[in-house]
């Protein structure tokens, strides 16, 4: 098995399920450990307890959209975990609404989200350059951001995940001096908790069917196919790669079926 991880740390912003959990199981299955944040509840602790089974897992809780508890989790970050050097921001949710209907709240919602993620990341990094050891982030953005899709109509969401990807570039930039990459990935339609509150549960089956056929490779995407990505572009295998939005997406971005 490989050890490409042995002695990293990992904090996975969102990562109590989907894409963001399958990558802290592939990161401690090959030697590290993981740091989840997510909202408090069950969800949280069942997570970190199926993790610590495989190794050494810690938990943050905190709801994203509480100001409070994102500066309390920032403190604990700083406090407790300031050895990380690998970081993954894979929060997120997805509500497709037109343009005409979106309200305040649900542009503000996609936005907090944004906030929470950059400061995060920011006490992450501040003790990552302070350690001198380098690290590698990698946002989750979306095929989304690159273009629109008429049968969800996203325009706050879209936007949301378009800043992620501009923030990638910028932090790529920045921190490339101090031994740090940053890059993204953004997939298309992906089989995560994200899109059973898309879909009513009795409808979700058939909807993934139907959406399976505008990706060539014929399918929609699994978590593990997103991990995969995430933790190639984590690992020293990846070290000359920076910047990067890497189109994990059954070629979805490659043209039309």
């Amino acid at each position: 098995m490989a050890t490409d991880f042995e002695g990293k740390k990992l904090v996975v912003i969102g990562g109590a399920s989907g894409m963001g959990l399958k990558t802290a199981e592939n990161v401690i299955a090959r030697g590290g450990s993981a740091v989840i944040i997510g909202r408090p509840g069950q969800k949280l602790d069942d997570a970190t307890t199926g993790l610590s089974r495989a190794g050494d897992a810690w938990s943050i809780a905190a709801d994203l959209a509480n100001r409070d508890q994102v500066a309390e989790a920032q403190k604990q970050l700083a406090e407790d975990h300031p050895d990380a050097t690998l970081l993954v921001n894979a929060a997120g949710f997805f509500t497709p609404k037109p343009f005409l209907d979106h309200e305040v709240a649900d542009y503000d919602a996609y936005h907090d989200l944004n906030r929470a993620a950059f400061f995060l990341i920011q006490t992450a990094v501040r003790a990552m350059v302070a350690g001198g050891r380098g690290g590698a982030l990698v946002n989750v953005g979306s095929m989304w951001a690159h273009q629109a899709i008429a049968a969800t109509p996203s325009s706050a969401y879209s936007m949301a995940k378009a800043g992620l990807h501009a923030l990638t570039h910028n932090l790529a930039m920045e921190l490339a001096g101090e031994g740090i990459r940053v890059n993204a990935v953004a997939p298309a339609v992906t089989r995560t908790p994200l899109f059973d509150k898309v879909f009513p549960a009795d409808q979700l089956d058939g909807a993934m069917e139907q959406l399976a056929g505008l990706h060539p490779l014929g399918r929609v995407g699994t978590p593990q196919d997103l991990a995969s990505a995430i933790t190639f572009l984590l690992s020293p295998a990846s070290d000359w790669t920076t910047g990067a939005i890497v189109n994990v997406d059954g070629g979805f971005m490659a043209g039309r079926n």
